[in-house]
């Protein structure tokens, strides 16, 4: 999915994006980074507002976030204190040959021209790094959590892009997967902010949109799970997909 359109719809809420989105567990994190030692230096591709970002540095890493939208970079910088994005792409990385022991993409991978995408990153990893994107995916094996994603026009699920994402070329070993349970707890009005972040909805027009409002508003109203609760969890299943550059 590498449509220009969607991928750069997030910079005018960026603010409601950092405030909405759910943060990545940490077990994942580690786990991407394994057998790399610490700290590692990282470069972070597609950093959004940075959430993926702070969660590496809280580990102890050196991250160096690059994102292509100005607006996501200057909350990333604004939210994240003695870190500045670079303006960059997946295809195109303003730092120089090895720079980096690991790339990781958090929510961000399905954007990437793959094919570029892959040369660039590997000629960024020095050998036996790691390429490893990360995906919170919302756990659609619960009832309610299946018709938010209907509601959402979200397009693939997590056995969906598991099943998909299966090799990063000639230059990366074969793909290892790991999966982490992780939940979110949202009020209603905190739901109803994290699905006007998404990439259908921003580029929506006005009765789309409205549409969606009212879809979600049924849903928060009348399933069982959710009707008069004033917090709930939103579950979550975190995919990570780790390649070591030969």
């Amino acid at each position: 999915m590498t449509d220009p359109t969607h991928a750069l719809s997030f910079g005018a809420v960026a603010s409601d994006y950092d405030r909405f989105r759910p943060r990545y567990p940490e077990p994942a994190v580690r786990w991407a980074l394994d057998g790399l030692g610490a700290p590692v230096h990282v470069v972070e591709l597609g950093a959004g507002t940075g959430i993926l970002t702070r969660g590496l540095l809280a580990l102890g890493h050196e991250v160096v976030p690059v994102e292509p939208d100005p607006g996501m970079r200057a909350q990333l910088d604004a939210a994240t204190p003695g870190v500045s994005a670079l303006a960059g792409s997946a295809e195109s990385v303003p730092l120089p040959d090895g720079a980096a022991d690991a790339v990781l993409a958090g929510q961000a991978y399905h954007w990437f021209d793959t094919e570029r995408a892959h040369a660039e990153i590997a000629r960024l990893l020095r050998p036996g790094g790691v390429l490893a994107p990360i995906w919170n995916l919302r756990d659609e094996r619960i009832g309610w959590v299946a018709e938010l994603t209907k509601i959402a026009r979200v397009s693939e699920s997590a056995d969906e892009l598991a099943d998909r994402i299966t090799d990063f070329g000639l230059a990366f070993e074969p793909v290892e997967q790991a999966e982490f349970a992780y939940r979110s707890t949202l009020t209603p009005d905190e739901l109803v902010g994290m699905v006007r972040t998404r990439s259908y909805y921003l580029t929506a027009d006005p009765e789309q949109r409205r549409g969606v409002d009212r879809e979600l508003r049924e849903l928060l109203d009348t399933h069982p799970d959710l009707a008069g609760r004033e917090r709930f969890e939103l579950p979550y299943r975190t995919l990570v997909c780790r390649g070591r550059r030969r």
